[in-house]
Protein backbone atom coordinates (compact mmCIF):
# COMPACT_ATOMS: atom_id res chain seq x y z
CA UNK A 1 0.00 0.00 0.00
CA UNK A 2 2.96 2.52 0.86
CA UNK A 3 4.32 1.56 -2.66
CA UNK A 4 1.50 3.36 -4.21
CA UNK A 5 1.83 6.86 -3.97
CA UNK A 6 5.44 6.64 -5.03
CA UNK A 7 4.18 4.88 -8.02
CA UNK A 8 1.40 7.55 -8.56
CA UNK A 9 4.07 10.26 -8.21
CA UNK A 10 6.52 9.12 -10.86
CA UNK A 11 4.10 8.17 -13.64
CA UNK A 12 2.96 12.07 -12.65
CA UNK A 13 6.02 13.14 -13.15
CA UNK A 14 6.87 11.20 -16.78
CA UNK A 15 3.40 12.61 -17.76
CA UNK A 16 4.16 16.33 -16.95
CA UNK A 17 7.81 15.60 -18.53
CA UNK A 18 5.78 14.67 -21.63
CA UNK A 19 3.68 16.89 -21.69
CA UNK A 20 6.10 19.80 -21.24
CA UNK A 21 8.18 18.42 -24.36
CA UNK A 22 4.68 18.14 -26.30
CA UNK A 23 4.35 21.49 -25.75
CA UNK A 24 7.51 22.73 -26.94
CA UNK A 25 7.45 20.91 -29.68
CA UNK A 26 3.67 22.18 -30.82
CA UNK A 27 5.26 25.63 -29.95
CA UNK A 28 7.86 25.70 -32.26
CA UNK A 29 6.21 24.11 -35.06
CA UNK A 30 4.00 26.67 -34.31
CA UNK A 31 6.52 29.32 -34.87
CA UNK A 32 8.01 28.08 -37.48
CA UNK A 33 4.46 28.60 -39.12
CA UNK A 34 3.83 31.76 -38.13
CA UNK A 35 7.74 32.57 -39.88
CA UNK A 36 7.04 30.97 -43.10
CA UNK A 37 4.29 32.87 -43.11
CA UNK A 38 6.31 36.11 -42.59
CA UNK A 39 8.47 35.00 -45.33
CA UNK A 40 5.96 34.51 -47.79
CA UNK A 41 4.54 37.75 -46.69
CA UNK A 42 7.81 40.06 -47.13
CA UNK A 43 9.19 38.29 -50.81
CA UNK A 44 6.21 40.09 -52.92
CA UNK A 45 7.35 43.83 -50.81
CA UNK A 46 11.29 43.07 -51.96
CA UNK A 47 11.10 45.06 -55.18
CA UNK A 48 9.23 47.84 -54.24
CA UNK A 49 11.80 48.85 -51.61
CA UNK A 50 14.39 48.54 -54.13
CA UNK A 51 12.79 52.16 -55.75
CA UNK A 52 13.00 53.59 -52.10
CA UNK A 53 16.56 54.76 -52.03
CA UNK A 54 16.67 57.08 -49.17
CA UNK A 55 15.15 54.77 -46.83
CA UNK A 56 17.05 52.15 -47.76
CA UNK A 57 20.60 53.91 -47.56
CA UNK A 58 19.38 55.29 -44.64
CA UNK A 59 18.85 51.15 -43.26
CA UNK A 60 22.36 50.41 -44.94
CA UNK A 61 24.07 53.45 -42.61
CA UNK A 62 22.28 51.90 -39.50
CA UNK A 63 22.80 48.63 -40.21
CA UNK A 64 26.50 48.47 -41.73
CA UNK A 65 28.26 51.77 -41.05
CA UNK A 66 27.08 51.95 -37.28
CA UNK A 67 28.68 48.10 -37.63
CA UNK A 68 31.88 49.69 -38.61
CA UNK A 69 34.28 49.92 -35.43
CA UNK A 70 33.04 46.78 -33.89
CA UNK A 71 34.08 44.60 -37.31
CA UNK A 72 36.88 46.48 -37.86
CA UNK A 73 38.38 46.39 -34.56
CA UNK A 74 37.62 42.41 -34.19
CA UNK A 75 39.03 41.94 -37.33
CA UNK A 76 42.17 43.10 -36.40
CA UNK A 77 42.33 41.25 -33.29
CA UNK A 78 41.60 38.19 -34.76
CA UNK A 79 44.40 38.49 -37.40
CA UNK A 80 46.82 39.05 -34.65
CA UNK A 81 46.14 36.48 -32.77
CA UNK A 82 45.55 33.91 -35.53
CA UNK A 83 49.00 34.45 -37.28
CA UNK A 84 50.80 34.45 -33.97
CA UNK A 85 49.14 31.02 -32.96
CA UNK A 86 49.71 29.76 -36.60
CA UNK A 87 53.33 30.90 -36.39
CA UNK A 88 53.97 29.00 -32.98
CA UNK A 89 52.84 26.28 -35.13
CA UNK A 90 54.83 26.32 -38.32
CA UNK A 91 57.89 27.35 -36.65
CA UNK A 92 58.06 24.10 -35.65
CA UNK A 93 58.25 22.85 -39.10
CA UNK A 94 60.06 25.22 -40.72
CA UNK A 95 57.08 26.76 -42.54
CA UNK A 96 56.59 29.97 -41.16
CA UNK A 97 56.76 32.07 -44.49
CA UNK A 98 53.44 29.99 -44.99
CA UNK A 99 51.83 31.49 -42.27
CA UNK A 100 50.40 34.49 -44.63
CA UNK A 101 48.59 31.62 -46.35
CA UNK A 102 47.08 30.23 -43.66
CA UNK A 103 45.99 33.60 -42.12
CA UNK A 104 44.47 34.53 -45.55
CA UNK A 105 42.63 31.08 -46.10
CA UNK A 106 41.36 30.76 -42.56
CA UNK A 107 39.90 34.76 -42.85
CA UNK A 108 38.06 33.93 -46.42
CA UNK A 109 37.09 30.45 -45.77
CA UNK A 110 35.37 30.97 -42.41
CA UNK A 111 36.18 33.39 -39.86
CA UNK A 112 35.39 36.28 -41.80
CA UNK A 113 32.24 35.20 -42.95
CA UNK A 114 31.01 33.73 -39.82
CA UNK A 115 32.30 36.32 -36.87
CA UNK A 116 31.34 39.30 -39.14
CA UNK A 117 27.83 37.53 -39.13
CA UNK A 118 27.93 36.99 -35.49
CA UNK A 119 29.20 40.63 -35.03
CA UNK A 120 26.74 41.69 -36.84
CA UNK A 121 23.59 40.10 -35.60
CA UNK A 122 24.94 41.02 -32.11
CA UNK A 123 24.82 44.69 -32.94
CA UNK A 124 22.47 45.25 -35.77
CA UNK A 125 20.39 42.24 -35.51
CA UNK A 126 19.00 42.66 -31.84
CA UNK A 127 19.07 46.35 -32.59
CA UNK A 128 16.23 45.91 -35.84
CA UNK A 129 14.56 43.34 -32.97
CA UNK A 130 14.05 46.09 -30.62
CA UNK A 131 13.26 48.75 -33.05
CA UNK A 132 10.68 46.70 -34.48
CA UNK A 133 9.21 45.07 -31.49
CA UNK A 134 8.90 48.76 -29.71
CA UNK A 135 7.27 50.00 -33.35
CA UNK A 136 4.76 47.32 -32.36
CA UNK A 137 4.00 47.71 -28.79
CA UNK A 138 3.72 51.41 -29.45
CA UNK A 139 0.92 50.03 -32.41
CA UNK A 140 2.96 52.06 -35.15
CA UNK A 141 2.38 48.85 -37.58
CA UNK A 142 -0.79 48.82 -36.77
CA UNK A 143 -0.88 52.81 -37.46
CA UNK A 144 0.51 52.13 -40.32
CA UNK A 145 -2.43 49.54 -41.62
CA UNK A 146 -4.94 51.23 -40.74
CA UNK A 147 -3.68 54.41 -43.08
CA UNK A 148 -3.39 51.30 -45.69
CA UNK A 149 0.39 51.89 -45.95
CA UNK A 150 1.92 47.86 -45.83
CA UNK A 151 4.36 47.88 -43.21
CA UNK A 152 6.20 44.95 -45.55
CA UNK A 153 7.25 48.03 -48.05
CA UNK A 154 8.24 50.35 -45.52
CA UNK A 155 9.36 48.62 -42.16
CA UNK A 156 10.54 45.48 -42.80
CA UNK A 157 11.66 45.08 -46.80
CA UNK A 158 14.15 47.69 -46.69
CA UNK A 159 15.70 46.86 -43.20
CA UNK A 160 16.04 43.21 -45.45
CA UNK A 161 17.88 44.63 -48.38
CA UNK A 162 19.95 46.56 -46.09
CA UNK A 163 21.11 43.41 -44.23
CA UNK A 164 21.90 41.52 -47.63
CA UNK A 165 23.86 44.97 -48.55
CA UNK A 166 26.18 45.20 -45.79
CA UNK A 167 26.78 42.05 -44.17
CA UNK A 168 29.13 40.42 -47.07
CA UNK A 169 30.87 44.56 -47.41
CA UNK A 170 31.56 43.82 -43.97
CA UNK A 171 32.94 40.55 -44.21
CA UNK A 172 35.49 41.77 -46.54
CA UNK A 173 36.32 44.43 -44.77
CA UNK A 174 36.89 42.16 -41.56
CA UNK A 175 38.92 39.97 -43.79
CA UNK A 176 40.57 42.85 -44.89
CA UNK A 177 41.59 44.25 -41.37
CA UNK A 178 42.43 40.82 -40.60
CA UNK A 179 45.06 40.32 -43.59
CA UNK A 180 46.47 43.64 -41.35
CA UNK A 181 46.52 42.63 -38.35
CA UNK A 182 48.40 39.33 -39.30
CA UNK A 183 50.64 41.51 -41.49
CA UNK A 184 51.77 43.83 -38.47
CA UNK A 185 52.75 40.44 -36.33
CA UNK A 186 53.95 38.19 -38.68
CA UNK A 187 56.33 40.89 -40.90
CA UNK A 188 56.23 43.72 -38.15
CA UNK A 189 56.98 41.42 -34.72
CA UNK A 190 57.97 38.19 -35.73
CA UNK A 191 60.21 38.66 -38.37
CA UNK A 192 58.42 37.06 -41.41
CA UNK A 193 60.16 37.75 -44.55
CA UNK A 194 58.01 40.68 -46.11
CA UNK A 195 58.01 39.08 -49.95
CA UNK A 196 57.52 35.27 -48.83
CA UNK A 197 54.25 36.63 -46.51
CA UNK A 198 52.50 38.24 -49.61
CA UNK A 199 53.89 35.54 -52.19
CA UNK A 200 52.63 32.80 -50.32
CA UNK A 201 49.36 34.19 -49.98
CA UNK A 202 48.67 35.10 -53.23
CA UNK A 203 50.08 31.47 -54.29
CA UNK A 204 47.76 29.75 -52.08
CA UNK A 205 44.64 31.39 -52.17
CA UNK A 206 42.28 30.46 -54.98
CA UNK A 207 39.58 33.28 -56.35
CA UNK A 208 36.93 31.17 -56.84
CA UNK A 209 37.42 28.37 -53.86
CA UNK A 210 38.29 30.79 -51.48
CA UNK A 211 36.99 34.34 -52.24
CA UNK A 212 33.85 33.45 -54.19
CA UNK A 213 32.73 30.70 -51.49
CA UNK A 214 33.42 32.88 -48.64
CA UNK A 215 31.43 35.85 -50.43
CA UNK A 216 28.49 33.54 -50.74
CA UNK A 217 28.74 32.47 -47.01
CA UNK A 218 28.38 36.05 -46.14
CA UNK A 219 25.45 36.86 -48.69
CA UNK A 220 23.78 32.97 -47.20
CA UNK A 221 24.15 34.50 -43.78
CA UNK A 222 22.76 37.94 -44.39
CA UNK A 223 19.73 36.34 -45.20
CA UNK A 224 19.33 34.16 -42.34
CA UNK A 225 20.44 36.72 -39.58
CA UNK A 226 17.96 39.67 -41.15
CA UNK A 227 14.81 37.02 -41.25
CA UNK A 228 15.58 35.78 -37.59
CA UNK A 229 15.42 39.58 -36.41
CA UNK A 230 12.56 40.59 -38.42
CA UNK A 231 10.87 38.18 -37.38
CA UNK A 232 11.68 37.99 -33.90
CA UNK A 233 10.72 41.84 -33.91
CA UNK A 234 7.23 41.18 -35.91
CA UNK A 235 6.65 38.38 -33.43
CA UNK A 236 7.17 39.92 -29.64
CA UNK A 237 4.81 40.50 -27.58
CA UNK A 238 3.92 44.23 -27.06
CA UNK A 239 5.45 44.60 -23.77
CA UNK A 240 9.00 45.47 -22.47
CA UNK A 241 9.48 42.09 -21.08
CA UNK A 242 7.97 40.13 -24.73
CA UNK A 243 10.82 43.05 -26.28
CA UNK A 244 13.51 42.18 -24.57
CA UNK A 245 13.09 38.24 -24.79
CA UNK A 246 12.72 39.07 -28.60
CA UNK A 247 16.13 40.48 -28.77
CA UNK A 248 17.94 37.61 -26.75
CA UNK A 249 16.05 35.48 -29.23
CA UNK A 250 17.44 37.15 -32.06
CA UNK A 251 21.35 36.83 -30.86
CA UNK A 252 20.91 33.24 -30.01
CA UNK A 253 18.92 32.17 -33.14
CA UNK A 254 21.09 33.64 -35.58
CA UNK A 255 24.24 33.12 -33.71
CA UNK A 256 23.65 29.16 -33.81
CA UNK A 257 21.94 29.31 -37.02
CA UNK A 258 24.87 31.05 -38.46
CA UNK A 259 26.82 28.28 -37.11
CA UNK A 260 24.92 25.40 -38.70
CA UNK A 261 24.75 27.09 -41.45
CA UNK A 262 28.58 27.29 -41.98
CA UNK A 263 28.79 23.58 -41.07
CA UNK A 264 26.18 22.70 -44.13
CA UNK A 265 27.68 25.13 -46.74
CA UNK A 266 31.29 24.22 -45.59
CA UNK A 267 30.81 20.39 -45.84
CA UNK A 268 29.10 21.12 -49.81
CA UNK A 269 31.84 23.55 -50.77
CA UNK A 270 35.10 22.22 -49.82
CA UNK A 271 34.01 18.48 -49.61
Amino acid sequence: MSSTPKTNQVSSGWVNGLAYLGSGFIGFLSSLGRAAIFILSLLPAMPSALWRFELLIKQVYFAGVLSLPIILTAGLFVGMVLTLQGYNVLVDYNSAEAVGAMTALSLLRELGPVVAALLFAGRAGSAMTAEIGLMKSTEQLSALEMMAVDPNKFVFAPRFLATVIALPLLSLLFIAMGILGGYLVGVGWLGVDEGAFWSQMTSHVDWQEDAVNGIIKSIAFAFLVAIIALYQGYDAMPTSEGVSGATTRTVVHASLGVLGLDFILTALMFN
